[in-house]
Order: structure tokens, then sequence, then C-alpha cells
């Protein structure tokens, strides 16, 4: 069998594609195995001793058989992999095959739909058989070491997964408790109660949890931080340019905004359509990253937003709303406009549907200009892409400005998208140092940072925003950092700050979508470091890639992960994030990560034997982590004592060197 690393569904050895998802499915080579941050659900029927009391061993079988078709459908819905039943309780994986930057999103949604489900499920059963269920569930999410899913393994393995299970034996009949580092990354989108750290079997330690009270729909548009918009006057005033052209000239314009995530997509729209909101009318959605019925998902939540339909709205109140806007754009709008958004199953040709959109937005265009906000396009259906296209073509006389932000996955897939006749494109670079510092003091309300501390933040997030967020927020929750006398100082040496778990989340996602071979490469080269040469990863890849590395440098920095040095020696390159070189690391075994680091340290010797003593520091910091690494997996053997000696030599001989010149 063949299972595909896209979707995890296992096909026939002759399968050349994926039956499920069309993926070309590659032939099994060694299995992979990574470290993951991972987000597992353990869930538990309560009392399910007593059920078979009560009911007939055919009708228990009946019950259970309804109660985990439930769950398992509220688990993969949300884009889970059940990993296995156990008796009455079922374990689901967030994060297999392929990770995603709200994994543990999706984890706590999945907990509270299986409540939801239960209840629904509850009424049913109370009526046939008179018993009703309860379950206890429990969520955590950390590191695991996870099998290579085109080989079938689905195993994950590591003490996130013990948590899991543990938390959901302390939570309470139709509870949910979810752990710390899920917490920390779903805090946004949730509201929890605190509970008192629980004292757990095969802890030492108290862990903290949380008790789920509510979680927000995948459809709330996260709320921006209020703050002075830094560093994008120029791109803002594209936009503006491209209102201005709309109006003037009575056609479709569109402006595609293309940047990584966390570069500040979403600050620089929230900051355009404030302002536009002034002189035209302002519709906005946002695509979803997975979800049923998703393709006009963003044109849903901009009508429902314009007409004033809320979740307490009946279907017939949320048709009258509709009808309201949409009558006047022309018979039949109304009727077809509802089904395109969900309010109703009458089929409709697409082509219908197209007109139904164009006409109401014309219907709007006629009194003021339209400014059409479709968020995160780089998750849109081919459809919903489709339509973009009908109206920059469709709409004459009619002023309307189609925003579509986008991350360069896109672009990977559609290179010509946005290269047309009234189609802008706008790249946002990262900040410059200045500009990331003015953002840093404007997070602080005005406070003062100590020089050292805010250089850090600055040379650490590159030109991100996200980062320099998530950076601060991090050093001042964990106490790195705290305030005294107005200004903040930090605690304790910030030289190794690790990388938040959100951003963390959000570069392993990317990296889990990379083709074997990208893999392949940019592992090893997180272990020679920031700054690598690609002869060097010519002997660190497994045998097939070594003549193929320039090819694979050139996919990577297409997809902007690494970037080639213009001024360097010829090959060098550097990771286009220190960030996106520590997550690679981070997914790489232990013992994988003992070998690369001696292997490049066989190839430098080779490499540099003329200029040994130049390198002598960072290649005992080689050998170090490669003996340290052995230590940690198991007793040192003798090959282990070699490098740690070799390593120790190598050290001692640069320190005394450093020694002597008083450094």
């Amino acid at each position: 069998m063949k299972t595909c690393a896209a979707c995890g569904v296992e096909n026939p050895a002759i399968a050349k594609f994926c039956l499920a998802c069309g993926t070309p499915l590659a032939e099994a080579g060694p299995a992979q195995e990574h470290r993951k941050v991972v987000s597992i659900v353990f869930s538990d029927l309560k009392g399910s001793t007593s059920l078979g009391e009560a009911l007939d061993s055919e009708a228990l079988r009946e019950v259970m058989t309804r109660y985990f078709d439930a769950m398992r459908a509220e688990l993969e819905r949300h884009g889970g992999v059940i990993e296995k039943f156990i008796g009455d309780a079922v374990m689901a994986v967030f994060g297999l095959p392929r990770l995603h930057e709200d994994d543990a999103l999706r984890a706590v949604r999945a907990a509270a739909g299986m409540q939801a489900a239960l209840e629904e499920l509850n009424e049913e059963l109370e009526e046939i058989y008179g018993v009703r269920l309860a379950n206890r569930t429990g969520v955590n999410t950390g590191q695991v070491v996870a099998g290579d899913p085109t080989t079938g393994q689905r195993l994950v393995t590591g003490d996130a997964v013990n948590v899991a299970a543990r938390l959901e034996q302390a939570a309470g009949e139709r509870e949910v408790l979810i752990g710390a580092l899920t917490y920390t990354l779903v805090r946004d989108d949730v509201e929890v109660e605190e509970v008192e750290p629980l004292e757990l079997k095969g802890k030492s330690e108290r862990v903290p949890a949380y008790r789920l009270v509510r979680v927000s729909s995948g459809a709330e548009a996260p709320v921006l931080p209020k703050r002075r918009l830094v560093g994008r006057e120029t791109e803002l005033r594209a936009l503006v340019d491209a209102l201005d052209r709309a109006e003037e000239s009575r056609a479709a314009q569109l402006v595609t905004i293309v940047a990584d995530a966390g570069v500040g997509k979403s600050r620089l729209t929230a900051e355009f359509t404030a302002g536009a909101s002034e002189r035209a009318t302002v519709l906005s959605g946002r695509c979803l990253a997975y979800g049923e019925g998703i393709t006009f998902w963003p044109l849903a939540e901009a009508i429902r937003a314009h007409a004033g339909i809320v979740d307490d709205d009946d279907a017939a109140q949320a048709f009258g709303k509709l009808c309201a806007v949409a009558d006047d754009a022309g018979e039949g709008v109304s009727v077809r406009l509802a089904s395109a958004i969900g309010q109703t199953h009458d089929p409709f040709p697409i082509e219908e549907l197209f007109w139904a959109v164009r006409r109401f937005l014309e219907h709007l265009a006629a009194e003021r200009p339209v400014v059409l906000l479709i968020e995160d396009v780089h998750w849109a259906e081919p459809t919903l892409l489709e339509l973009v296209d009908h109206l920059l073509d469709a709409m004459a006389g009619c002023p309307l400005l189609l925003v579509c932000p986008t991350r360069p996955e896109l672009l990977q897939e559609r290179p010509d998208w946005g290269e047309r006749e009234r189609a802008t494109r706008v790249e946002l670079a990262p900040l410059g140092a200045t500009e990331s510092r003015a953002m840093v003091e404007a997070l602080l309300g005005g406070a003062t940072l100590d020089e050292s501390v805010l250089e850090r933040i600055v040379d650490a997030a590159e030109g991100n925003p996200l980062y320099v967020e998530q950076l601060l927020r991090m050093l001042t929750e964990e106490g790195l950092i705290e305030e005294r006398d107005g200004a903040w100082r930090a605690t304790r040496d910030l030289s190794e700050v690790t990388v938040p778990p959100s951003i963390q989340a959000l570069l392993a996602s990317r990296l889990d979508a990379l083709a074997g071979n990208e893999r392949s490469v940019i592992e090893p080269a997180s272990v020679v470091g920031y700054h690598f040469p690609a002869a060097a990863l010519s002997v660190l890849v497994p045998d097939p890639l070594s003549q193929s590395v320039g090819e694979q440098l050139v996919a990577l920095e297409a997809k902007h992960l690494v970037r080639r040095l213009e001024d360097g020696e010829e090959g060098a390159h550097r990771f286009d994030h220190i960030m996106i070189r520590d997550t690679a690391y981070d997914g790489i075994l232990k013992r994988a990560r003992a070998d690369l680091h001696e292997r490049f340290v066989a190839w430098a010797d080779v490499a540099n034997q003329d200029r040994g003593a130049e390198f002598e520091e960072i290649l005992g910091y080689h050998l170090e982590q490669a003996c340290n690494y052995l230590a940690e997996l198991g007793p040192l053997d003798a090959r282990g004592r070699e490098i740690g000696e070799e390593g120790a030599r190598r050290l001692a001989s640069a320190g005394r060197r450093a020694f002597t010149r008083g450094d």
C-alpha cells in the first residue's frame, strides 16, 4: 500500500496518484521520522460500564458505533487523524500527515465540536435507547517523534501524548481540559477558566491546565492591535492610487498584496479600509484554511455584514435582510446570492452565481465606489479565483477595487496571477531596523527599552512585524524582561531566546509542506548553520540528491526559505530568517543531528585542510553538539567518547589562543 503524504489515505501499490485527493504518489523510500510539535486529543466515555448493564449487548454495540462515528466525523472535519481507538477512548492527532499553523486551534475546535455533537446525539439515543452518554476530553500540544506517513507509519511517541491522556482523566463530565502550550497557541480564540495545576501520574511537577468555556468560530477575524502603521507609506499610497483609478475610470481594479506571514498584510489593509470607508462602500471577508462549503465564504462574510445578518437570525429573517439589499440589483439576484453564500441549497449553474455577484456589486457601485477585500487568497478555492477574474473583466462602468492579500504560495501555483491590465501587485518587504525599533516602542506604549534588549529583538525579528510582536510578548510573559522605573530591562541573558510557539507553528507548517527532496536539503543546511555552503550539502544529503543540491536550493529560494549570498563565496547561502533555521533544526531527530554534525566536520577538515586552526572553534562546537546529543540518547559508546574528546581538543586549542590574545 502507498500512503499519500498530503491527505494520509492509503492507496493500492499500482496507483500513481492518490485516489482521494489526486496528489502524485512517490515511490516509498526509507522511512523518514521527524520531531514535530503536534496537538493530541484524548476523549473517553464516562460511566460506560454501567451502560453495559443497562443495554443488551447488541444495542450497546449500536450505541457505541453511533458514538464513535459522531466523534470521528468531528475530529476529521477539523483535520485530525484518528490514531487509535482504545476501549471507550479515542485518540486523534492534529499535525499528521502534515503540520498546519493552526493545528492547536483545530484540535480545540474539534474537542468543542465533539461536545456539541454528543449533545445532539444524546437526544436521539435517549429517544431510541433511553440512555445518554457523557465523555471527558483532554487536549495537549507538544513535541513528539512522528513516523513517516508515506510508509504507513502513524504512531506518535512522546511526553505530549501521555499528558493529553492524563488531562482527559482529570477532566470532569462533559469537560475539555487543555494544556499550557495549547492555551498559549489558542488564547486569542478561546475563553477558558484556569484550574488548579494538576498532579498527574508520571509527572514530577504539577501541570497547568485550563477548562474550555468557549471557542471562536473559524470565521471570526483576528482583532488587530491598535498601533500606528510603521514603514508602509509607499504601499498604502499604492492602494489609495488604485481606488482613485477605479473611481476616475469607472472600471474594476485589482491589487494583490504579496508577503510572507506576519509581514503586515492585514495591518496594511486595515489602515487602508479605515480611510477608504469615508468615500467607498467597503466589503470584506476572508478565505478559510479548511472546512466545508468554503468556496464563497469570503463573499458570504462580506454580504452578511453588509446586510446586517447575525447568527441569531433564523432562515427567514436572514433571507429577508438579504433581499432588502439585493432585490434592487435585479430579478433573481437574491435567490442566487442566497445559494452562493449557503443560505439555501437551491442549485444554480456557476455562471448564474457569478452573474448575481456581479449585478449585486454593480448595484452598490452605482451609488459610490466599492472596495471588496478578500483576505488570505492563498487559501482560496479555484472557483473563487475565477470569480475575481470574472469581476475584473466584466465590471465595466463601475468603480470597483478588488484587494487580495496573499502569501507567496499563490504565485507558486499561479505565477501569472495579477499580471494583467488594471491589476497591480504590491510586494511587502520586511521592515528596516529603524521601523522595527519604532514598532517595539509603539507596542510598549512609549516606555523605554534597554538598548541591548531592543537590539536583540530587532536582530531576531529581522523586520517581520509579527515576529517583533510575538518575541516581545514572550519576553514579557516569561519574565525575561521586566519594567523598572519606567524602563524595560532584561532579567537574564537573551542570547539564546527560543522561537515563540506561535511562530514555530507557522514556520513548521511551511517546512512540513516541502517536497521530500527539499526537506532533505534544508535540514542538513540547518545543521551547518545560519550561513552554509552548497558544497557541504552535496556531502550531507542522501546520495541520490548529491548532484541536484543546486536545483533544490533554487526551489527553496523561490519559497522564501533560503537566499543566495551575492557577495559571499561561490555557492554561499543563508536562511531567509534565523527562526526558519531553528525550526528546521528542531525537526531533525537527535541521532540524525549528531551524525550530520560529525559529517560536516569531516567535510570541513578536507575542504579547509590548510586553514584548520582558523575554524577550530566552529568545528569544535559541531563535535560538542554531536557528543551531547548522543549522550542524551543513552550512555556514550567508544565512538561517542572519541567525538567528545576530539571536540574538547579543538575547543581547548581555540580557547588557549583566545586567552593569549586577551579575548
